[in-house]
């Protein structure tokens, strides 16, 4: 039989786990807009780069045919992921209706001004825990998206318009730097980055080497060193490739530079080594010890980037070393995901009858 005080230790025991599971939910909520308003603005800056470049080259060729330009824009789309998206709103895949549907189409979610809102709502979400600073640059991102008047950017300086969009992302991470405190949260945003940053760089790469590899005809020429140097724009790779690599662009070379570098933050290498420290420094796993199998894997999946060669990716085959990558980088952001970034709620009721068993059984005992 319970007594007043059983049933007392009962309701503390309630009001004490509530407090548990609102204190756990309000973290993982604030870590879960942290990461994806780093993660969105992230994205829409490398859509921006990667439409204004593709667009540039096409400029630089002067006329081209309708199935020129489809094969040059359909697969901007497949890895946007959105292609099927795309074929259902527009009948041609030109540079107007690609880019317009990357840029403005709110029904795409990986459009710019999809990716600048969902940014903007996640801050929107946490404006307690950045800075004045930060928010106020998205917000203005926002706008600018908003009362962006879409005829005077195609018929005029269509570059200004993407540089104003990649503006907006390098004074938001400049502002992280300089105002966000070191903790838990700047993880997470850094996360958000880095994940986003190395997933951009791997479909890049793919785009140009599976999907648009050229006829035999084609290897060396023109167009091919043209697309090579424009995957190297793509990523803002050009000038750091040129200083390690002051000869002509070489296709392997531009590979082995975006896939290995150790010092360029852009590449695949770079950005998952910042992820696999950033991952120890969420969980608080001393190095070399991982709080689970997922993040053991990534750590092993690390060691053989390390090692690989590119003699090794070409023997694997470039493409699919490339889908390897996309699916380490997926698992391991669900994998934070689901662990810092998601909670279910607690079932109170299983807790309390939990916790009056317990009782009951030191009852017995005493």
């Amino acid at each position: 039989m319970f007594t007043a005080s059983t049933t007392t230790k009962s309701n503390q025991r309630r009001d004490q786990i509530a407090q548990r599971d609102q204190e756990t939910v309000m973290l993982s909520r604030v870590a879960g807009s942290l990461y994806w308003m780093s993660r969105n603005l992230e994205r829409s800056e490398n859509i921006a780069r990667l439409l204004d470049v593709n667009f540039q080259l096409l400029l630089d060729f002067g006329s081209v045919s309708d199935e020129t330009l489809k094969d040059h824009w359909v697969p901007v789309l497949r890895a946007a992921g959105e292609e099927n998206l795309f074929f259902q709103l527009y009948a041609t895949a030109d540079s107007r209706s690609v880019m317009e549907f990357m840029t403005f189409r709110s029904e795409n979610p990986n459009s710019v001004i999809s990716c600048i809102n969902s940014a903007r709502e996640n801050a929107r979400h946490v404006r307690d825990q950045i800075s004045q600073a930060m928010w106020q640059v998205l917000n203005d991102a926002y706008l600018f998206l908003k009362d962006a008047d879409q005829e005077s950017i195609w018929e005029g300086d269509t570059s200004a318009f993407y540089d104003q969009i990649k503006k907006y992302s390098y004074s938001f991470q400049g502002l992280t730097e300089s105002t966000f405190s070191r903790n838990e949260g700047y993880e997470f945003i850094q996360f958000g980055k880095f994940i986003e940053r190395a997933d951009k760089t791997a479909r890049i790469v793919d785009i140009k080497y599976h999907i648009l590899l050229p006829k035999v005809t084609d290897v060396g020429g023109a167009l091919d060193a043209a697309q090579w140097h424009a995957v190297l724009r793509s990523v803002t790779a050009l000038e750091a490739y040129r200083r390690y690599h002051v000869a002509e662009i070489v296709p392997w070379k531009v590979v082995e530079f975006l896939m290995f570098s150790e010092s360029f933050p852009r590449s695949i290498r770079y950005c998952v080594e910042e992820v696999h420290e950033l991952v120890q420094r969420i969980s608080g796993a001393q190095p070399g010890h991982y709080l689970n199998e997922g993040q053991r894997r990534f750590g092993k999946f690390l060691q053989d980037l390390r090692f690989a060669t590119k003699e090794e990716v070409l023997r694997q085959g470039l493409h699919q070393f490339l889908q390897h990558v996309l699916s380490e980088l997926a698992a391991i952001a669900d994998n934070v995901f689901d662990t810092f970034m998601y909670h279910p709620p607690i079932d109170m009721v299983a807790e309390i009858r939990l916790h009056q068993q317990e009782r009951q059984q030191q009852q017995i005992g005493a």
